[in-house]
């Protein structure tokens, strides 16, 4: 019998945890929404996320999950109490699982706006690792860019100067990605640090958490990614999402548009 798996996102973001999930097993199903109508996130306050989340959570209620990924970092930041209270599954959350993967003193996190605002990448940190110095830099304009079918490289370049440039005048020493977007662009990023500069990708911290408490059998490893037993689930724009799952994971499937309870 498979895992029943949900992940979250505003948009594409969740393919990295999604990525790290399917290269590590094939015992899972996975139920992947993404609230395309209200991307991005990074930009609305607090309340508004909790709304969100609650209308999260009336999706998923009926899939009989097993647990839940939380892709989006500024739902994280803001709601993921919501999550926890309404579904009374595991929810396995980006922040709170990068502090194991910390291993320096001065770190740079790059974040949309509302989740630098909620400080809660510097509360999780500084709850395991001591003296250590968190240094948040928001990054507002990064998700539109990500979440182009074109990729402007240009424009990622130039944005990626911009928000780095502070970071590194502050002599980091490990950069973490706090938002699911990031990785997307982590060859881009690479290129822009110096080669003593780590940088951390949640999602690997995350997928070891729901591994501990998961446990694979032998004949579950994957030896290769299969997507087969994933359903897309969006709320606008199928047609753009489709293109965007065939530009990043390189296939084909049927995507289906939901409705969640809202007027926000």
């Amino acid at each position: 019998m498979k895992i029943k798996v949900g992940i979250f996102d505003s948009g594409i973001g969740g393919f990295t945890i999604l990525n790290s999930l399917l290269k590590i097993r094939k015992d899972v199903e996975v139920f992947y929404l993404a609230d395309t109508k209200r991307i991005p996130f990074g930009n609305k306050d607090s309340k508004e996320i909790r709304l969100i989340a609650k209308e999260i959570c009336t999706f998923f209620v009926d899939k009989n999950l097993d647990a839940l990924l939380v892709a989006c970092n500024t739902t994280n930041a803001c709601a993921l109490d919501i999550l926890e209270d309404n579904l009374k599954i595991p929810c396995f959350d980006l922040i709170n699982s990068v502090s194991e993967l910390v291993e320096k003193q001065i770190i740079g996190v790059l974040a949309t706006s509302t989740t630098v605002r909620s400080s809660y990448y510097e509360k999780a940190i500084n709850t395991k690792k001591e003296n250590t110095i968190i240094l948040q830099q928001e990054c507002p304009k990064f998700v539109s860019e990500i979440e182009k079918e074109k990729l402007n490289l240009d424009k990622l370049n130039s944005l990626s100067d911009l928000y780095l440039r502070p970071l590194i005048n502050k002599n980091i020493e490990e950069l973490i990605l706090g938002c699911s977007h990031y990785p997307l662009i982590y060859d881009i990023l690479r290129k822009k640090l110096g080669p003593n500069i780590k940088i951390i990708d949640p999602s690997i911290g995350l997928i070891k958490k729901f591994n501990e408490s998961f446990a694979i059998p032998e004949t579950e490893r994957c030896e290769s990614i299969s997507f087969e037993n994933v359903k897309f689930f969006v709320t606008s724009e199928r047609d753009n999402f489709s293109n965007k799952v065939k530009f990043w994971l390189g296939i084909n499937k049927e995507i289906r548009v939901v409705n969640l309870r809202s007027n926000v």
